[in-house]
C-alpha cells in the first residue's frame, strides 16, 4: 500500500487537439450564428421598443384649475375650511364678511402650512413661519403674506375657484373684487 493516496491515483487523460481538418465543424458553426442572429434581433427588439417609448410621454394628471367649492353659506364665519387643502391646495376662509380662498403654499420655501384651530392661526411645519386667518405673515422666515386665488360666484350661486389668477398682498392685489366674494 502506498504511503501517498494521490501518487496511486490514475492521472485524468488529457483530450488529444483537434486535427487539421476539425477545428470548427459545420453544424458547430451554424449553432453559433444561430446565437448571434438571436442577440441580434434582442438588441434590435429592446432598441425598438424604447423608440415607440419615445412618442408615448409621460403624463401628469393634475387636479383641475377651476372647480366649485359649495355655497357661501356652508362656510362658518371666522373660521378656516380645510376639506379643499388635500385634493386642491387651497385653504376656504370666511372673515369679516367676506369670502376668500388661499393657496396652501407657505412663502418661505413652498412648504404646506396647517390651519392651528386653537391658536387661530396658519403655522407653517417647515421653518416655522405664521400667518394671520387673513394670509397676512407674522412670525417665522416667510417674505410675504399668503396669496389668493380668484373666486367669484357662478350661475348657480356656488363658489367658483379660479387657480389660473393669483393675486399678491404686497402688490395691493388684494383689493381686486374677484379676489373675494362679499357674503
Amino acid at each position: 500500500m502506498p504511503d501517498d493516496p494521490k501518487a496511486s491515483a490514475a492521472p485524468s487523460p488529457v483530450p488529444a487537439p483537434p486535427a487539421a481538418g476539425e477545428g470548427v465543424t459545420r453544424r458547430g458553426f451554424l449553432s453559433w450564428i444561430g446565437v448571434a442572429w438571436v442577440s441580434f434581433s434582442g438588441a434590435l427588439g429592446v432598441a425598438s421598443l424604447s423608440t415607440l417609448r419615445y412618442f408615448f410621454p409621460n403624463v401628469l394628471f393634475e387636479p383641475p384649475q377651476t372647480f366649485k367649492a359649495g355655497f357661501p353659506d356652508e362656510y362658518i364665519a371666522g373660521q378656516v375650511d380645510n376639506r379643499f387643502k388635500e385634493s386642491f391646495g387651497v385653504f376656504m376662509v370666511r372673515d369679516a364678511g367676506v369670502i376668500y380662498v388661499l393657496k396652501a403654499v407657505c412663502t418661505h420655501l413652498g412648504c404646506t402650512p396647517n390651519w392651528l384651530e386653537a391658536e387661530f392661526k396658519f403655522k407653517c411645519p417647515c421653518h416655522g413661519s405664521g400667518f394671520y386667518i387673513s394670509g397676512i405673515n407674522f412670525e417665522g422666515p416667510a417674505p410675504r403674506p399668503l396669496e389668493r386665488y380668484r373666486v367669484v360666484l357662478a350661475d348657480d350661486g356656488q363658489i367658483l375657484v379660479d387657480k389660473t389668477r393669483i393675486y399678491r398682498e404686497e402688490k395691493g392685489e388684494w383689493q381686486d373684487p374677484e379676489s373675494f366674494i362679499v357674503a
